[in-house]
């Protein structure tokens, strides 16, 4: 089931300049058809600074929504890290340097002791595609369970577990959906048990039909599906079920990963368990494209038995640099412990919207990964899309940005840079607060 286009820009919706028209027909001459822009009147952004944004004409606009600058946009440190090692060395990694290593060193000290090789890549989606050729040669097994509004990449494999791309994944017969765990929905029942159910489920369909479970692969956010953090551990059983199975379970991290849920710097730890991996992606480089996986030794033991691996640019000098620039900013700027109080911030502040507009009828997420969902009754929960989209769109022409997730597009996605303050915070809720009274 694909998202309905609540946040993308149609055609003959919004009252565009000259130039804005100009350069929308050169993008589709050029890029095609496929690319999308966001917001009914598409923004043109040519300069970011920390938490803010600006448009050709001068206009600032606070970013509540943009993941992959985690440390504020184009942060010094990071700027000036890469900019250092690119005018002196890139190489790929048959060569020997120690940067690579002093970046793996850091990079796996926040993880789990279990979690004991670190591998490189571009992004995201290749992260999720080796990810699950480990699975594949490991348990032998072909099958993969993810949740049914799901976005785990764009390659072949990942588009496969995507189904928020569209029918990619429900056209393919070794993959298996599953409801993700909406606690808001769950009528009082326990999250981690109906999860570890639909597990179940999914791995028995899959041994009628001659399949050997490889998989489940979560985003431990679940941000596509809606943004469910709570309660911590429900991940735990369903974990345990699909090991049961011969499966593995994988965690990918690139939306909750590298310190957004506050307490901790990964989803999975949450949740008190340890995944046989874990994929990174996006915030990684804070902007620079890069990516990879931690993994279990054993694991990568009988992949390079039969394969070698290499990526010509994950794990290059400039990469590293940048991954160990971006790793010292959140240590010493103390960036978990803002997210920690940041969100809780927001949080507590969209609570109080919430008794004002009855439109708001949950607020959830952790850290700064926050969602609002709307409905139109708080008994039948009756998704408001239309008023989902609205509000966006609204926000943006206050010049706040946010986005909407879920199946009916009816949840408001928040996640800053992890440099909000409280005093964004407040700006963006005084913009909700009037977007949500002039509705």
């Amino acid at each position: 089931m694909a998202m309905p286009n609540v946040n993308f820009f149609e055609a003959g919706k919004a009252d565009l300049t000259p130039k804005e028209k100009e350069i929308i027909a050169r993008r589709e001459r050029l890029l095609g058809p496929a690319y999308r822009l966001s917001y009914q009147h598409p923004l043109h952004i040519v300069r970011g600074e920390g938490v803010w944004l600006y448009d050709a004409g001068g206009k600032t606009y606070l970013d509540a929504y943009n993941n992959v600058p985690c440390v504020g946009h184009c942060h010094p440190h990071v700027i000036a890290a890469l900019a250092k090692q690119a005018s002196t060395l890139n190489v790929h990694t048959r060569y020997m340097h120690e940067a690579v290593l002093d970046y793996a060193e850091k990079l796996l000290a926040t993880f789990p002791a279990e979690l004991g090789h670190v591998m490189f890549t571009c992004s995201g989606s290749e992260a999720n595609d080796l990810a699950c050729r480990f699975a594949e040669v490991y348990t032998g097994g072909t099958g993969f369970i993810a949740t049914e509004l799901a976005y785990h990449g764009g390659t072949k494999v990942a588009a496969e577990i995507s189904p928020s791309l569209g029918g990619f994944a429900k056209n393919a017969p070794h993959v298996r959906l599953i409801p993700a765990p909406d606690a808001y929905r769950a009528q009082g029942q326990d999250v981690g048990a109906v999860f570890a159910a639909h597990v179940q489920r999914a791995i028995q369909d899959m041994q009628a039909h001659g399949i050997r479970p490889a998989a489940l692969i979560v985003d431990t956010i679940f941000a596509s599906d809606g943004v469910f953090a709570d309660p911590p551990g429900f991940l735990t059983q369903a974990a345990e079920v699909i090991r049961k199975a011969g499966g593995l379970f994988i965690a990918d991290e690139v939306q909750a990963g590298f310190g957004r849920t506050g307490e901790q710097m990964w989803g999975f730890e949450r949740h008190g368990l340890v995944p046989d991996i874990a994929t990174m992606g996006k915030p990684m480089g804070a902007g620079y494209p890069m990516a990879g996986l931690a993994i279990k030794p054993e694991i990568v033991k009988g992949f390079s038995s039969q394969s070698r691996y290499f990526n010509t640019f994950g794990g290059t000098p400039v990469a590293a640099a940048v991954g160990l620039a971006v790793l010292e900013v959140i240590e010493r700027e103390q960036l978990m412990e803002n997210v920690s109080a940041v969100g809780h911030h927001l949080r507590q502040g969209l609570k109080k919207l919430a008794i004002k507009h009855p439109l708001i009828g949950d607020v959830r997420g952790a850290g700064l990964y926050i969602a609002a969902e709307l409905v139109r009754d708080r008994k039948t929960l009756e998704p408001a899309t239309a008023e989902t989209e609205r509000v966006v769109n609204s926000l943006r022409e206050k010049r706040v940005l946010i986005s909407s997730a879920g199946i009916s597009s009816n949840i408001l996605k928040i996640r800053p840079p992890l440099t909000f303050s409280k005093d964004n915070a407040d700006l963006l809720l005084a913009k909700l607060d009037e977007a949500l009274a002039a509705l």
